[in-house]
């Protein structure tokens, strides 16, 4: 079982050799028929495209963020229709740095799936390792999804403002510096980020290559931000509860498991006109 990551010479291996639920994550937040259109132009055989809007989330409301959690049965009833099973390995990937397979790895080990992987570089780290393309849609036989779901891996706003006021959390803020300061802000009506907050691009949790760094140099980053916090004092947000799942499993590669996912994030935080806004790099 692998619950983290998983490498393209390895999933070029297991291809030939065992059965996999392979997820195409492919998204773009700009233009939400990209990812579709290249699952479409080609995937890694035996894939299914999972889109985040549709099938990743859940509706949105007048108080929720652009990416709501999507209702657990109808998510389990999903996986289902993957072809997910109790001893089923999933893999999922994405075409860039992983942070639209990590929401999928986030959502499968919430409903408690825990045999779930992201593919490590994503596509492109298939294809520089030999690997091939088709454009043929597979149907996966349907198999019967058995949800234990955990809801301690998430919170909510409420949730966040105590623990803040109460200095009982680290929150985290997994979307770029500029962002996070409110010097720029290209998807949401408001700039900023929520007082308390300290920045962690999720970028940082990548090499040059594009691929994770290894536990070592991570857990050194995140035990910084914890500052001799336990690892599940920190709550990880980001924008819509997205790429701060690449920050949660970071840190799962880093043996740090137990941080919590604040699922509505900054989008849904600025919902409430009532609830601060901080500006600046600190």
């Amino acid at each position: 079982m692998h619950k983290t990551l998983v490498s393209a010479d390895r999933l070029l291996a297991w291809s030939r050799e065992r059965q996999l639920a392979l997820i195409d994550c492919r998204f773009d937040l700009g233009d939400s028929t990209a990812g579709e259109r290249a699952y479409a132009a080609g995937h890694l055989p035996g894939a299914v495209y999972a889109h985040l809007e549709r099938d990743l989330s859940g509706p949105v409301g007048a108080s929720t963020g652009r990416h709501p959690l999507p209702d657990p049965a109808m998510l389990a009833r999903q996986f289902g229709q993957w072809g997910i099973g109790a001893d089923v390995q999933v893999i999922a990937y994405d075409d860039g740095n992983g942070a639209f397979a990590a929401r999928l790895w986030w959502l499968l080990r919430w409903l408690g799936h825990d045999a779930v992987a992201v593919l490590d570089g994503g596509l492109r780290a298939w294809l520089a390792a030999g690997g091939s393309l088709t454009t043929h849609v597979t149907a996966p036989a349907p198999r019967a999804f058995v949800t234990r779901r955990d809801d301690s891996r998430w919170v909510d706003a409420d949730t966040v403002a105590a623990e803040l006021t109460a200095d009982r959390c680290v929150l985290v803020d997994a979307r770029a510096l500029e962002r996070y300061a409110g010097e720029v802000e290209p998807i949401d009506p408001v700039a900023g980020h929520v007082p308390g907050a300290v920045p962690a691009p999720f970028s940082v949790n990548l090499g040059p290559d594009g691929r994770f760094l290894a536990p070592d140099p991570l857990a050194s980053r995140w035990r910084a931000l914890l500052a001799g916090r336990p690892p599940s004092a920190l709550i990880a947000m980001c924008g819509s509860g997205v790429t701060a799942c690449h920050d949660l499993l970071a840190l799962e590669i880093a043996g740090l498991p137990g941080a919590r996912l604040y699922a509505g994030s900054w989008s849904e935080w600025i919902r409430d006109p009532s609830r601060p806004v901080a500006r600046g790099r600190s």
